[in-house]
């Protein structure tokens, strides 16, 4: 049987092993989020136009347009194929500076990562 100081003790450790819990599962989330790089290409456009990340980070682009699109660099650093619907690409990103890319079907599909 347990006593009011032994229910006291065990509601404080239960209370504790689930703030931790909490705790690290919130970390885990935006861990998770920080290290998700995408875009999408959704109505003719990026989204988003611009994202900025880490030197050393990837960059995943998703088609979610009925229409194929391609990631293409303006430099020429990087081109993906027809990305048809659902298709994605991944170019990962080692130094810094600004990288301005396009659709190669359709040009006025713009957009820019920057890499610190």
């Amino acid at each position: 049987m347990f006593t009011t100081n032994s229910r006291r003790s065990f509601a404080g450790a239960f209370a504790l092993v689930m703030l931790v819990a909490t705790a690290s599962a919130i970390g885990t989330i935006q861990a998770a989020a920080q290290s998700t790089n995408s875009v999408v290409m959704k109505d003719f456009d990026f989204s988003p136009m611009t994202l900025t990340i880490k030197a050393g980070s990837s960059v995943t682009w998703k088609n979610l347009d009925g229409e194929p699109h391609t990631v293409t660099s303006v430099d020429g650093q990087f081109r993906s194929g027809a990305l048809d619907q659902n298709d994605s690409y991944t170019f990962k990103f080692d130094k810094p500076g600004t990288y301005k890319y396009l659709c190669s079907i359709h040009p006025r599909m713009m957009a820019a990562v920057i890499v610190k």
